[in-house]
């Protein structure tokens, strides 16, 4: 995509541009069999807001089952290119915002400066750059003007919040679970507190040989501005055609990591987007940690559960695991959602067992199920805790990926290995 020196940022701007996109890809949708005007037009509108705006595209454009089958291609294709090419800012732009969160000149802090950006996406681009002791780095920068047009884009979200929080029931909580949706996209904009958990997933994975988190360098970090170690690597679409004992490999990595990160660490990532993996021969590289959302110690002990009862197929402990996790309280949502988690926890009911894209648009559009609990304003309908509302972002972002490398995994044996050192973390702690 284009160079463009500013990111609009006006929230009646931006809630325009957004609306277009959805009238002129339902009539593209209407017109093309296989989608393509609808993507492309998309793909370019959404890639020059950045922001919310571009996240929402990303996540159309690798996320199973949230496109009709016959249009699928065609996002994937073009909506795919916004984990990595978003529209670019100015070079110009992005070296002032570097020299004055370094509070120093560019040549000051680098050896060396490539303001040809590898990569941009939704809230910055970046760049590759030598520090004066002859490291590479990566540079990842803020676009200047997103802070102000992620918070237009939640202002616009919060007008759509009020009118669903008048249609839905009282128990949908849609306040509550806004702020935290806002919470976690503001702390995106907050690099200090990104290199802060990075550090945090580096250490606490250090010892697993299989996998890397790059290393922060501090002294060239402020509030928008980010340098971590530059790590290469093939990408997903790259290893997807390697040997199947190369790519269950890397599922096994992948699992453990996001799995262990959370029953363990109390800890997700939950933006596990295709372009955040790079594979580096036996090792997969995990980038990205703008958007994380901690466990509490009661929703940890409720997902061990539930983990524990599907390794052993008992049916019974897993749906009382689950009612404990959503706090449901019985009757037909409670047996619904029941229903929808089991699907999910289908990798280690069955395991071994092959993600793929077919299983996992069935999951993602079984949620449809669920909403309409809320509008038909069923009384044994509870919202989802706000702790857990990303977990649906991990769940179906996460098995996406998984999906494109097409390999059954013994999932079941990593997870008991996980549990096992929960339960052994617990014990010291008593």
């Amino acid at each position: 995509m284009a160079d463009d020196p500013t990111v609009p940022t006006g929230r009646l701007r931006r809630l325009a541009k957004l609306a277009g996109v959805g009238a002129r890809t339902g009539a593209s949708l209407l017109l093309s069999r296989d989608g393509k005007g609808a993507a492309e037009h998309a793909a370019n509108v959404l890639g020059s807001l950045r922001g919310l705006a571009a996240k929402i595209g990303q996540t159309a454009g690798y996320v199973d089952g949230l496109v009709p089958d016959e249009h699928r291609e065609a996002y994937e294709r073009t909506l795919g290119k916004l984990q990595t090419s978003t529209t670019r800012s100015s070079s110009a732009a992005i070296r002032q915002l570097v020299e004055d969160e370094l509070a120093m000149p560019i040549d000051h802090a680098f050896g060396e400066w490539n303001d040809e950006p590898f990569a941009s996406a939704s809230i910055g681009q970046v760049h590759r750059a030598r520090l004066h002791d002859g490291r590479d780095v990566a540079v990842k920068v803020q676009h200047p003007g997103i802070a102000e047009a992620v918070e237009s884009d939640l202002r616009n979200a919060s007008t759509f919040e009020s009118l669903v929080g008048v249609l839905v029931p009282k128990s949908l909580n849609v306040q509550q679970l806004f702020d935290v949706v806002a919470q976690r996209f503001r702390e995106e904009l907050d690099y200090e507190l990104e290199a802060t958990r990075q550090r945090w997933f580096a250490e606490f994975h250090a010892g697993d040989p299989y996998i890397r988190v790059p290393a922060v360098i501090a002294e060239r970090s402020r509030k928008r501005v980010l340098t971590s170690d530059f790590v290469q690597g093939n990408t997903l679409d790259q290893v997807v055609d390697l040997p199947s004992e190369r790519r269950r490999h890397y599922a096994e990595v992948m699992w453990r990591f996001v799995f262990r990160s959370n029953l363990v660490g109390g800890m997700f990532n939950a933006d596990p987007h295709p372009g955040n993996y790079l594979f580096d021969d036996d090792r997969v590289v995990f980038l990205d940690f703008g958007c994380v959302q901690p466990l509490d110690p009661s929703s940890r002990v409720a997902a061990r559960t539930m983990k524990a009862a599907a390794i052993r197929g008992d049916e019974t402990a897993f749906a009382g695991g689950c009612a404990a996790l959503l706090a449901t309280k019985g009757g037909a949502y409670e047996a619904a959602v029941v229903d929808y988690v089991r699907r999910c926890f289908e990798p280690l009911f069955t395991s071994p067992f092959l993600i793929d894209r077919q299983y996992v648009a069935a999951v993602v559009r079984h949620t449809q199920t669920l909403k309409g609990f809320a509008f038909k304003r069923d009384p044994s309908f509870v919202s989802v805790p706000p702790g857990l509302v990303f977990i649906n972002r991990l769940q179906f972002g996460f098995y996406s990926v998984l999906a494109r490398l097409a390999v059954a995994v013994d999932y079941a044996a990593i997870e008991r290995e996980i549990l096992d050192e929960a339960a052994e973390l617990v014990e010291l702690r008593q």
